[in-house]
């Protein structure tokens, strides 16, 4: 090898830590040659994971091993700097809301972005990735941030993950109502969402695209009625007019007049004895 192909593996090996990744289109990028991958990986510098996907051996995994979804997630915001996070169900589950992910190869990642790869799905991950674009909200970057108490096995280089606030990330969970998201699963979730933040809820609701997403925001919060919720009035954002339907079996909420599960409707107060 070269002088010159020695200092552009240097510099590959400097910016990817010991298993993380990187993509052909990253190492082209940054001046590796196609017909220099194989000779990478025949040294044993690069371990390729898929096609075009290669990983950094860390010592203590196999070629065949499942890679973690943390460690590709990071790889892909932080050295290949894709325009993606971890959001939904997911983000809340990181930030401690959610204690019923499940765990290892049945885990569901939900990854929203607008430059997903479309490797990302095929990799042996220990988790099923589901990919989102970045159609729900208006402004894509607002509610997004970075560190999580639950990365700590994977930070490197101060890298964290960037994930959805819980404010982003709620909304995006109510989104894939009823059909990929359970109303009694967000509902145990939303008991303890006590500490939603007014000032970015009404930026993100002014800003979210779907009008079945919001009303359903609004059922959620009236029904928990945390303290925060006094700070929003629905009559503030635009719901959109008539009936929604979106499950069987279920009525019409009298307020935001979509149609949810019998015991998301208000029960009907009385006066008098």
């Amino acid at each position: 090898m070269n002088a010159e192909n020695t200092g552009k593996l240097k510099g590959v090996l400097n910016a990817v830590p010991n298993g993380y990744l990187v993509d052909a289109k990253w190492l082209t990028q940054h001046g590796i040659a196609y017909e220099t991958f194989r000779d990478y990986v025949n040294r044993g510098w690069l371990i390729r994971v898929a096609q075009g996907v290669f990983k950094r051996p860390d010592g203590n995994t196999l070629p065949e091993d499942l890679i973690a979804w943390k460690a590709c997630l990071v790889s892909l915001q932080h050295i290949m700097k894709r325009d993606l996070h971890l959001g939904g169900i997911s983000a809340l589950a990181q930030l401690g809301y959610s204690h019923y992910l499940p765990l290892g190869e049945s885990a569901q990642v939900w990854v929203y972005g607008a430059d997903i790869p479309t490797w990302l799905v095929k990799l042996p991950l220990n988790a099923k990735i589901t990919t989102r674009k970045l159609t729900l909200f208006a402004d894509p970057s607002l509610g997004l941030t970075e560190g999580t108490a639950n990365s700590r096995d994977m930070v490197q280089n101060d890298w964290q993950l960037i994930i959805s606030t819980p404010e982003r990330a709620i909304l995006e969970a109510l989104d894939e109502l009823p059909d990929k998201e359970s109303f009694h699963n967000l509902d145990m979730i939303f008991e303890g969402l006590t500490t939603l933040r007014p000032r970015l809820l009404t930026q993100l609701l002014n800003s979210c695209r779907k009008i079945k997403t919001k009303r359903l925001f609004f059922v959620f919060a009236d029904k928990h009625n945390h303290a925060w919720n006094k700070q929003i009035d629905a009559a503030d954002f635009d719901l959109g007019k008539g009936d929604r339907a979106l499950v069987k079996g279920g009525k019409i909420h009298p307020n935001y007049r979509i149609m949810v599960p019998k015991d998301f409707i208000p029960v009907k107060t009385t006066d008098g004895p």
